[in-house]
């Protein structure tokens, strides 16, 4: 479903650049759940933002469904993005003047068909709503829940689109370990549930238990 292929990241900064991704190969197979686990800074962040499409490999590619996803222009990217892939990340990007329910629909909102109904798209959120645990909090704002509570949301809007591909990025830094278990059980239960292609980064290696797969991202490169 999801291949990497010798996917190279430099950084170029004064007289020296900073290679932080040195070769990377990955394949995951559909409904696969795929832990990546690594110290702070090791670029962990940085290859699942190019297996998303967010930032552009120095060097390779990332085939998705068979497509070169780099080979899409600027409509194509937006839409794999949209409809293909959800994101989790560490820091919630909630935006604090939307309640919950307003929060998880607008991906299904934004850039969609005037033919689209807000009713459809609302009964939808409520649903996944209810399945991570929030249904009575669909009118709250975010500044009025706890951080479980705003990864939870944030997990139902990467779901809203039905994607086909989950990323999560620490989603558990910014959260006590009880939560952050609840939360990657959440995710694995969706996982399942959905026969969804799931990969988290995390530098927490006792939340990994529950992949499919765990790899360890030293020195630039990808190792079982």
């Amino acid at each position: 479903m999801l291949e990497a292929n010798d996917i190279h990241k430099y950084y170029n900064g004064g007289k020296k650049s900073l290679e932080v991704l040195k070769g990377v190969d990955l394949k995951i197979e559909k409904g696969k759940f795929i832990a990546i686990v690594g110290p702070s800074g090791a670029g962990k962040s940085t290859l699942l933002h190019i297996l998303g499409g967010l930032d552009v490999p120095s060097k390779g590619s990332v085939v998705f469904q068979g497509k070169d996803i780099y080979s899409l222009d600027d409509t194509g990217m937006s839409s794999l993005r949209n409809n293909k892939i959800g994101f989790v990340f560490q820091f919630y990007h909630l935006l604090s003047e939307f309640t919950v329910l307003e929060n998880v629909m607008m991906p299904a909102l934004i850039g969609q068909s005037p033919k689209v109904s807000s009713q459809n798209v609302s009964t939808d959120a409520l649903g996944i709503l209810g399945r991570v645990g929030l249904k009575e909090r669909v009118e709250h704002f975010p500044g009025e829940l706890s951080g479980g509570e705003k990864q939870r949301v944030a997990v139902a809007r990467a779901l809203i689109n039905n994607p086909e591909l989950l990323l999560c990025d620490e989603p558990t830094g910014n959260l006590d370990s009880k939560t952050g278990e609840e939360i990657v059980a959440l995710i694995k239960k969706i996982n399942f549930e959905n026969n969804m292609t799931v990969v988290m980064v995390t530098h927490n290696i006792e939340l990994t238990k529950t992949a499919d797969k765990v790899y360890h991202l030293k020195d630039g490169i990808l190792v079982n």
